[in-house]
């Protein structure tokens, strides 16, 4: 068995072009142009990285970029103003904190200042919430929503399947398990500390990783022909690895995200359409 590859490129080229023209449209008639601001704090090269992605990304539909970086040394006040200052500003649509903040500066406590209406990455409780609950309006972390949105591109039946969840962040792996449990997959959400992981793994039609662990998850893992999402993006030397072994992994399973090429490309695309949504609710307030 060879896996069909699941390449995220073409289908947010796609959504690309879609939410190029609803912002043009929303732009001309609302007259305001749609803003994401990020919020960075020193110079760390991930945050700077992700910023450069960003960047792209909002070039690519047309939205205007605010970034607006601080000094490693400012102080959680100060980063709180700065933040407090975005959620005020009725030319700011959607914000995104960048991580990792240095370590004084604690991330939960300052999403928690976030507004929630601009949250486009999906992080303030009461987004997070509201995703558990299944209630609408709510904005969520975009790299499991381009995941999802690439398996239902790949008519890819969720409902009745066993899903296991390897990963229990608030960003993808919490989420991810949310939005399977939403489509009526049986769910169990494993982590490091889970007991013979290797068996639980391969009790999957869709097994879903995202550990940071490079190519943790071999073939023997894998159920047959189980649709296997890897959402892995390890650095080595120049090189990205994702959590699965490629190689054998795709001789064993019956769909599989790669990486690099995967669900990365859906990511960013996947902010676009978050931002879109609290562009269109913000102006249509204001």
């Amino acid at each position: 068995m060879t896996a069909q590859l699941l390449k995220g490129r073409q289908l947010a080229k796609q959504l690309q072009a879609e939410l190029s023209e609803s912002f043009a449209e929303l732009a001309t008639a609302a007259g305001v142009q749609p803003t994401l601001a990020a919020l960075q704090v020193g110079a760390d090269p991930a945050a700077a990285g992700y910023l450069r992605a960003i960047r792209r990304a909002c070039q690519g539909v047309g939205v205007a970029l605010r970034p607006v970086e601080l000094d490693e040394k400012s102080s959680p006040e100060e980063v709180q103003a700065a933040l407090t200052t975005l959620n005020d500003d009725k030319a700011v649509h959607g914000i995104m904190v960048l991580e990792p903040l240095p370590d004084h500066v604690d991330s939960s406590q300052l999403i928690d200042f976030l507004s929630p209406a601009k949250d486009v990455d999906g992080v303030h409780p009461l987004n997070a919430g509201r995703l558990a609950a299944q209630r609408q309006p709510h904005f969520v972390p975009a790299t499991p929503a381009g995941a999802i949105m690439l398996l239902e591109d790949a008519d890819v039946t969720f409902k009745g399947k066993k899903a296991v969840v390897i990963g229990r962040s608030d960003i993808v792996g919490k989420p991810m398990a949310l939005l399977l449990l939403h489509r009526h997959c049986t769910v169990t959400v494993a982590h490091s500390r889970t007991e013979d992981l290797p068996s639980v793994a391969r009790e999957a039609d869709i097994l879903c990783v995202a550990v940071g662990r490079p190519e943790m998850v071999t073939g023997d893992w894998i159920k047959p022909g189980a649709v296997v999402v890897d959402f892995g993006t390890t650095y080595v030397g120049n090189s990205v690895k994702g959590d699965c072994e490629p190689a054998s992994v795709e001789a064993a399973a019956g769909m599989f995200t790669p990486v690099p090429g995967g669900t990365g490309p859906m990511t960013n695309v996947m902010l676009m359409h978050n931002l879109l949504s609290a562009y269109r609710r913000l102006v249509s307030a204001s």
